[in-house]
C-alpha cells in the first residue's frame, strides 16, 4: 500500500514529465512491473528508489521506449510511449547502468562521433565535444584513451554523450554504482549542473543518501510495486519523530546493547550501515534517556549516544520490513 502523501505539485499549465497509470510487464510468470502509478513532475530530480530486481529498471526501460508494456499506459512529455514512441526518443536521453563507450577513443573522438552521428557538421560537433568535454571537467583528459580514465570520469563522459542534444528528460539508471565516494559526488555536481540548465531527470538508484542528497521528490519501488512516494522529508515524517543511534565501546557488549535498547524504546533495533552503530525508530523522544540509563545501568559503555531525524535507511524498513541493505543483497544472491 502506498504511503498517504501529498501529490506532487504540478502548476497550473505545466504538463507533467511523466504519467504513468496501472503499469504492468511480465516476464514469463514474474510480474517485473505490477500496476505501477506515477507522476513525474518537469524540472528537478525525482528519485525512484528500490533495491535490486525491484522493478526499476524495467519501468525505464519501459517509458525510454525500450521495451512495450503488457498492461497499463505511459506518457512521456505529453506522448504515449508506445503509440508516439518516436517523439518520445526525439525529447530524451538514457544512460543505462553501465558506461557504454569505446576504451579505445579518446574523450574527445568520443563525442565528436556522436556528435557527428547526430547531424552536427565537423565544426559544430568538435565545438560541442569542447563545451562539454569542459563542462563535465574532463577538458585535460580529452586527448586521452578512455581506457586510462577513472570510473567517475567515464561515468561522466557516459552522461555528456547523452546530452550532445539536450534532452527535455534524462533517465539516469543508478549513475553511481560500483563509483568511490569522490567520484559519487563529481557524479552529483554533474546532475545537479544538468537540472540548473532546465532538464528533468529521473534517476533510480539504490542508495539512500543519493536519493537525499538530489531527489526534489521521490517514490519507493519494491517488487513491482510503488510502495510509498512523496518528498524525503514527507517520506521522513511518515516513519516517526526520530531515531536513536547508539555506538558502543566494547563491539561484544552490542549484541547487549541491542536487546536493553529494543526493551527500552519498545522497537525494532538495527545495525547500521557502518555495522557498528545500532539505531531504532522512535516516537516518544523521552524514551531515549530511559534506553540511556538502561545501558549505564548495565556496565555497558557508549561513546556516541545522538537522537536525530530518521534517515531514509528508517524510511525502507518501515515501508518494507527490511533494511535497504539486506534488500540488495537479497536481491543480488537470487541473482542469475
Amino acid at each position: 500500500m502506498r504511503g498517504d502523501l501529498s501529490p506532487p505539485a504540478v502548476g497550473v499549465g505545466t504538463e507533467p514529465a511523466i504519467e504513468v497509470t496501472g503499469l504492468v510487464k511480465t516476464f514469463g510468470a514474474a510480474r517485473a512491473v505490477d500496476g505501477v502509478d506515477l507522476v513525474v513532475p518537469t524540472g528537478g530530480v525525482f528519485g525512484f528508489l528500490g533495491p535490486n530486481g525491484a522493478g526499476k529498471t524495467t519501468t525505464i526501460r519501459i517509458l525510454a521506449t525500450l521495451l512495450p508494456p503488457d498492461g497499463g499506459a505511459a506518457r512521456v512529455l505529453g506522448h504515449d510511449v508506445v503509440r508516439e514512441a518516436d517523439r518520445v526518443r526525439e525529447r530524451i536521453s538514457l544512460t543505462g547502468q553501465f558506461a557504454s563507450i569505446d576504451e579505445e577513443l579518446t574523450g574527445s573522438e568520443t563525442l565528436v562521433i556522436l556528435a557527428r552521428l547526430l547531424g552536427f557538421d565537423r565544426t559544430r560537433a568538435a565545438g560541442r565535444a569542447d563545451e562539454l568535454l569542459d563542462a563535465f571537467g574532463l577538458a585535460e583528459a580529452g586527448g586521452r584513451t578512455v581506457k586510462t580514465y577513472s570510473g567517475g570520469m567515464r561515468r561522466r563522459l557516459d552522461i555528456a554523450a547523452s546530452v550532445i542534444v539536450t534532452p527535455d528528460l534524462l533517465f539516469l539508471d543508478e549513475p553511481t554504482t560500483g563509483l568511490d565516494p569522490r567520484s559519487r559526488n563529481q557524479v552529483w555536481d554533474t546532475i545537479r549542473a544538468l537540472t540548473g540548465e532546465g532538464t528533468t531527470v529521473l534517476l533510480t538508484t539504490q542508495y539512500l543518501d543519493e536519493a537525499d542528497q538530489l531527489a526534489d521528490r521521490l517514490a519507493v519501488i519494491d517488487h513491482g510495486r510503488i510502495i510509498a512516494e512523496g518528498t524525503p522529508a514527507q517520506l521522513k515524517a511518515s516513519v516517526g519523530a526520530g531515531t536513536v543511534q547508539v555506538r558502543v565501546s566494547d563491539p561484544a557488549r552490542r549484541p547487549d546493547a541491542g536487546r536493553l535498547l529494543a526493551e527500552a524504546l519498545g522497537t525494532t533495533v538495527q545495525t547500521g550501515s557502518d555495522g557498528d552503530a545500532l539505531s531504532a525508530r522512535v516516537d516518544d523522544p523521552g524514551r531515549a534517556s530511559l534506553a540511556l540509563a538502561g545501558l549505564a545501568r548495565a556496565g555497558i559503555d557508549v561513546t556516541t549516544f545522538a537522537l536525530g531525524h530518521p534517515s531514509l535507511d528508517e524510511v525502507f524498513l518501515a515501508l518494507t520490513g527490511r533494511p535497504a541493505r539486506a534488500a540488495t543483497d537479497a536481491h543480488r544472491e537470487q541473482a542469475p
